[in-house]
């Protein structure tokens, strides 16, 4: 059994991350789920916005990832979606911001796919400080 996981998150256009970790923590739509080395084959629906890496280095990070696809299959972690940032890559005063005019305008426009991408970079920029 392999003792490491290789990652991939990717958005619609381009790679994010891609390399090596110990775990992938990531909530889908039947709950929490913490991926180890010899997990179970797995395709689940993102849901929550956030994704935990610990690389095999004993880096942390958190990445902004509101919708998409977790697929697992022999140590490997693939998750897709459309808006992926990393949460050292975003402001979080800027996030916020955005999150009070997108829910301000989710209101008046129903636009939850906003406001789910707006949450979704405010808890990466939150979970990364």
């Amino acid at each position: 059994m392999a003792d490491h996981l290789e990652v991939a998150l990717v958005a619609a256009e381009r790679t994010v991350w891609q390399g090596q970790a110990k775990i992938v923590i990531a909530r889908t739509t039947d709950g929490d789920v913490g991926i180890l080395p010899g997990h179970a084959p797995l395709l689940g629906l993102l849901q929550g916005g956030t994704v935990q890496v610990r690389t095999v280095d004993d880096e942390y990070f958190v990445a902004a990832a509101p919708d998409g696809f977790i697929s697992v299959a022999n140590n490997r972690v693939s998750i897709l979606a459309e808006n992926a940032e990393m949460g050292h890559d975003i402001d979080l005063e800027e996030a916020r911001r955005e999150l009070e005019e997108a829910m301000a305008a989710g209101l008046a426009d129903a636009d939850a796919d906003e406001v789910r991408l707006a949450e979704a970079r405010v808890r990466a920029a939150e979970q990364t400080s």
